[in-house]
């Protein structure tokens, strides 16, 4: 089962979850770039329905950067992690050439409100809570063809806990529950698909995207893992024919510490409404679950 993390039951009332994610700067302040590899970790926890308990750092630093920029990396991380009510206890770091930061975490949930990407049910609403784009703008970004409000403004989502949005939607009594991570948005669609033995209908146009992100898909700025997204599951997905072909990447697209996408049971929607409105908190309905079909997901334009 392709969930997000690895669960063990302790009892009757505790699960263990477990996870692990690292990677290199995505953006050039060290201190957001750990406050981001931490949200990202951390979120595989939310996704499972699970709160954070303890996280060790896991860190790859040059010999040759200045010590202070790994402590403001860290600081960020730690800072992201107190956020969570969890608590940083330790780590490990190597040297590397080049900078690789993370965390190792484990959360606990009461093993019957465990979320798993199997739940899914035909009816049952499509809610996604943060927009799509933080790999076509980190790319922009690298090749310094990104608007600087642009960048800041995926940072900013990059570095949001999922903590609201899982919280809200175990209250609504969520059937499935995944965040949208390296395997971009269909990527992980897929496996929520696949998992509950249902089809998704995806409406693009319901579908929130950071600023920016069409002008540069239009100039056609994708990171590597975006293709090889679209080549591991394309086969998976049926796309009407006025959704063309840069639309179709972004929907490939790889993201880092993205949103949560949520099967939800059509007649908990004003539930999570509600939820979502007291928590201040953001979500687009994006879709359905229909019944098993050919493919796992169906993209039409609305």
């Amino acid at each position: 089962m392709p969930d997000d993390a690895a669960v063990y039951r302790l009892d009757d009332e505790r699960a263990l979850i477990f996870t692990t994610d690292f990677f290199t700067p995505i953006v050039d302040d060290p201190y957001l770039f750990g406050a981001i590899a931490a949200a990202n970790a951390l979120s595989d926890v939310y996704a499972m329905g699970g709160e954070p308990l303890l996280a060790l750092n896991l860190v790859a630093f040059p010999s040759d950067l200045p010590p202070h920029i790994l402590g403001e990396v860290l600081r960020g991380g730690a800072e992201k992690v107190r956020e969570a009510k969890a608590v940083i206890a330790g780590g490990h770091t190597i040297q590397d050439k080049e900078p690789k930061y993370g965390l190792a975490v484990i959360g606990l949930a009461h093993p019957d409100r465990l979320t798993t990407k199997a739940g899914a049910q035909p009816g049952d609403v499509l809610i996604l809570t943060k927009p799509l784009g933080t790999g076509t703008i980190t790319t922009a970004a690298k090749r310094d063809q990104a608007e600087i409000g642009d960048i800041e403004e995926a940072s900013r989502w990059m570095a949001t806990l999922n903590r609201e949005a899982a919280s809200a939607g175990i209250a609504a009594g969520a059937r499935a529950i995944t965040d949208i991570t390296g395997f971009g948005f269909l990527g992980h669609g897929s496996e929520i698909a696949v998992a509950s033995k249902v089809s998704l209908h995806i409406r693009f146009e319901d579908i929130p995207f950071m600023t920016g992100v069409k002008r540069y898909a239009e100039e056609w700025i994708f990171p590597g893992g975006t293709s090889n997204n679209r080549s591991a599951y394309l086969s998976e997905v049926q796309f009407s024919d006025d959704v063309i072909e840069q639309e179709q990447m972004l929907l490939f697209d790889a993201q880092t510490s993205g949103g949560l996408l949520i099967a939800l049971s059509a007649d908990e929607v004003e539930h999570f409404r509600a939820e979502m409105a007291q928590r201040d908190a953001p979500w687009w309905e994006i879709g359905s679950v229909t019944e098993s079909s050919e493919k796992a997901i169906r993209v039409t334009r609305w």
